[in-house]
C-alpha cells in the first residue's frame, strides 16, 4: 500500500495527514494489516499471566515484554504509559502505542458492571512524546459495551480518538460486550454490532474477542466473523489473541481469521510473552508472516521453530 492509498480521516487535520501516514504505514508495514503485540496485561490479569507452571521464569520480569519487541518484528508493542516512561530509554527502537486505560480483573461482573477510565489524557501523552522522542504511534483504550457504564466509556473514547487523530496518531480500541446485561459475551451478532460501534467513534482498529458459534467447528466461527468484518467498514477489525494455545492451532486460527473472515490483523499477548526470549521472537516473526507476508501456515510453523528454509508457496 502506497502512501497516497492511505485513507486519512478526516478528523486528522491538514497539517497532521502526513504524519498519520507515516505513523500508519510504520504500524502496518504498508499492507494495511496490524500486528500488535499487547502487553497490558499487567494491569488487565494482574500476575496470574506471568508467574506460574508453563509459563517461561523470565515472563515475571516486565523486561521481557521490551526484549521481545526489541527483537521481533512487529507493528508495535500496546502497554501503559509507566512500563514505557520506566524502559523506554533503553528500548528506543521499538515502536509503541499507548494505552491509556486498564482495569483489573478483581471486581466480578456479578458484583459490579465493568468500567475503565483513563489514565492520561492526551495532552500528557503529548508532552511524554516530545520529552522522551520515542516513537509513539497511536493509542489504545478498551470499552466494555453492555455496560450500565458504557456511556462514559464512549464518550471518553470518543474525545480520545478525535484528539489522538488531531496529533497524526492511531487509534485501536479494544472492545469487549460485558455486563450483567449481557448474555453471552461472544456471541458473533453482538462481537458484530460492538464492531459497528467502533466504526461510529471512528477508530482506525477495533479489537474484538474471537466469537463461538454454539456446535460449530472453527470454520463456522471463521465464516460468522464475517458479519463483523462488514459491520465495521473503512475500521480494521483485529481479533484477540486469547488464552495460550499450541503454536500451530494459534497460526491456522489466525490465518483462517485473515483470509476467510477478511480481517485487518491481531493483537496477542499471552501466546507471545509467556514463551521464552528466543522462542517468542521466533513465534511474533511466525505471526507476523501471515499478517504482513501472507505466508501459508507451514511457512509460518518452519519461521517458529527456526528454519530459514521457507518455501516460496504461499
Amino acid at each position: 500500500m502506497d502512501k497516497s492509498e492511505i485513507r486519512v480521516p478526516l478528523d486528522v487535520p491538514p497539517a497532521m495527514r502526513e504524519s498519520y501516514r507515516d505513523s500508519y504505514t510504520r504500524l502496518t508495514y504498508g499492507t494495511g494489516r496490524l500486528m500488535l503485540m499487547a502487553g497490558d496485561q499487567k494491569v488487565e490479569h494482574l500476575n496470574g499471566d506471568f508467574f506460574g507452571p508453563g509459563i517461561a521464569p523470565e515472563d515475571a520480569d516486565p523486561e521481557h515484554f521490551f526484549r521481545i519487541a526489541s527483537q521481533a518484528r512487529i507493528g508495535a508493542f500496546a502497554t501503559q504509559l509507566g512500563l514505557i516512561a520506566r524502559y523506554g530509554m533503553d528500548y528506543p527502537q521499538v515502536p509503541y502505542l499507548v494505552k491509556l486505560n486498564s482495569k483489573t480483573n478483581l471486581v466480578e461482573t456479578e458484583q459490579q458492571d465493568p468500567v475503565s477510565r483513563e489514565w492520561q489524557t492526551m495532552e500528557q501523552l503529548a508532552r511524554f512524546r516530545v520529552a522522551s522522542g520515542l516513537k509513539i504511534l497511536g493509542v489504545g483504550y478498551t470499552l466494555y459495551p453492555g455496560s450500565a457504564r458504557e456511556a462514559e466509556m464512549f464518550t471518553e473514547a470518543a474525545r480520545l480518538i478525535f484528539e489522538a487523530h488531531q496529533q497524526g496518531l492511531v487509534t485501536v480500541i479494544w472492545a469487549y460486550p460485558r455486563g450483567r446485561a449481557v448474555a453471552e459475551e461472544r456471541d458473533p451478532h453482538l462481537i458484530a454490532g460492538v464492531a459497528g460501534v467502533g466504526a461510529c467513534l471512528g477508530t482506525d482498529f477495533i479489537k474484538v474477542n474471537y466469537p463461538e458459534v454454539k456446535d460449530g467447528t472453527a470454520e463456522a466461527s471463521a465464516e460468522a466473523l464475517k458479519e463483523a468484518v462488514l459491520a465495521a467498514g473503512r475500521t480494521g477489525l483485529i481479533c484477540a489473541g486469547g488464552k495460550e494455545t499450541s503454536a500451530e492451532e494459534f497460526l491456522t486460527r489466525l490465518h483462517q481469521q485473515i483470509h476467510v473472515s477478511g480481517t485487518a490483523g491481531n493483537a496477542t499477548g499471552r501466546n507471545i510473552h509467556q514463551r521464552p526470549l528466543e522462542e517468542a521472537v521466533r513465534f511474533c516473526n511466525a505471526i507476523s508472516a501471515i499478517t504482513l507476508d501472507d505466508a501459508s501456515v507451514s511457512n509460518a510453523m518452519k519461521i517458529y521453530q527456526g528454519n530459514t528454509a521457507v518455501d516460496q508457496e504461499r
